[in-house]
C-alpha cells in the first residue's frame, strides 16, 4: 500500500521547504521507492531538491497547443495528436536515483487548467502503486484533494508561519477538510519559523481557537536564508542545523 502525504498551506510559509526536507528524510532512510508530486503551479521543489527544471505538464500542454498553429508541427507523421500526447505525457515521469518526480507546471496560453487537471489525475492512477510513499506539494488550497486528482491521502501537513493569519489560514484548510468530508486519516499543524523556535502565547491560543493539532514547531533558521541565497539545494543542510534537529522531532512523532 501507498502511503500518502500531502503538503498544504498559504503561500510564503516554507511549506515546499518542509516538503523538500521530509521527502529528502525517506530517501536517505531507504523509504523508497518514492513519488514526488509538485503539484503547484508555481513549481520550485526541484530547487529544494537540488534539481534542473524538469518538464512539467504544463510545458508539454502548451507544447500541445501550439503544435496546431506552428508552421513546424513536432507531431510526428502517421502519429495522432491523441497518441503524441500521451507519449508525451508519459516522458513527464523524471526519474531521480532514489525518486521520481512528477511536476504539474502552469500553462502560457488561455484556457482551463482541467486538462493538465485530468493528465496527472491519470497519470497517479497508473502510477502511485508502484511506490512505498506518495508526497505532494500542492498549491495553497486542497483542490487537487477536493476534486479526487489525488489517491486518498493519509496524511496532511498543514505548514504556517507563526503568524495569527497564518495560523487562521491553516485552520480553514482544516475546516474545508472535515465540511468536505475527505478520506483523509491525520490532519497536523506544522509551525514554521518561530523565533528561536518558540510560539508566543497569543499563537498557541489561536492554534487552539482554530482546534488544530500541532505536530512540531521549527524555528528560523539562518542557514535555510544563507543556502537560499546562495542558490543551494536546501536538502543538503547538515543535520545538526537547528531547522533539521526540529524537524527530526516531527517525523518521529509522525512515525514516517
Amino acid at each position: 500500500m501507498t502511503y500518502s502525504i500531502a503538503f498544504a498551506g498559504k503561500g510564503g510559509t516554507g511549506k515546499t521547504t518542509v516538503c523538500g526536507l521530509i521527502l529528502d528524510h525517506l530517501v536517505k532512510s531507504g523509504k523508497g521507492p518514492i513519488l514526488a508530486v509538485d503539484a503547484d503551479a508555481n513549481a520550485n521543489l526541484n530547487e529544494v531538491l537540488g534539481l534542473e527544471r524538469p518538464l512539467t505538464l504544463g510545458d508539454i500542454r502548451e507544447e500541445i497547443a501550439r503544435s496546431e498553429l506552428e508552421a513546424k508541427n513536432p507531431i510526428p507523421p502517421g502519429m495522432s495528436k491523441q497518441e503524441y500526447a500521451q507519449f508525451r505525457f508519459n516522458s513527464a515521469l523524471v526519474e531521480e536515483a532514489d525518486f521520481d518526480m512528477l511536476v504539474m507546471g502552469k500553462t502560457q496560453g488561455k484556457g482551463c487548467y482541467c486538462f493538465v487537471n485530468d493528465i496527472l489525475r491519470e497519470l497517479l492512477e497508473r502510477y502511485h502503486q508502484n511506490y512505498k510513499y506518495l508526497v505532494v506539494d500542492n498549491e495553497a488550497g486542497l483542490e487537487h484533494i477536493s476534486r479526487g486528482i489525488l489517491p486518498p491521502v493519509d496524511l496532511i501537513l498543514l505548514v504556517s508561519d507563526c503568524s495569527r493569519r497564518g495560523i487562521q489560514a491553516a485552520g480553514r484548510i482544516a475546516a474545508m477538510i472535515k465540511d468536505l468530508k475527505l478520506p483523509v486519516r491525520e490532519v497536523h499543524l506544522i509551525v514554521n519559523r518561530a523565533p528561536e523556535g518558540a510560539l508566543d502565547g497569543g499563537i498557541q491560543t489561536e492554534i487552539e481557537a482554530q482546534g488544530l493539532s500541532l505536530i512540531g514547531v521549527l524555528p528560523q533558521d539562518e542557514a535555510v536564508y544563507r543556502y537560499d541565497a546562495a542558490g543551494k539545494a536546501l536538502v543538503t543542510l547538515p543535520p545538526e542545523t537547528p531547522v533539521r534537529k526540529a524537524l527530526s522531532l516531527v517525523i518521529e512523532k509522525l512515525k514516517l
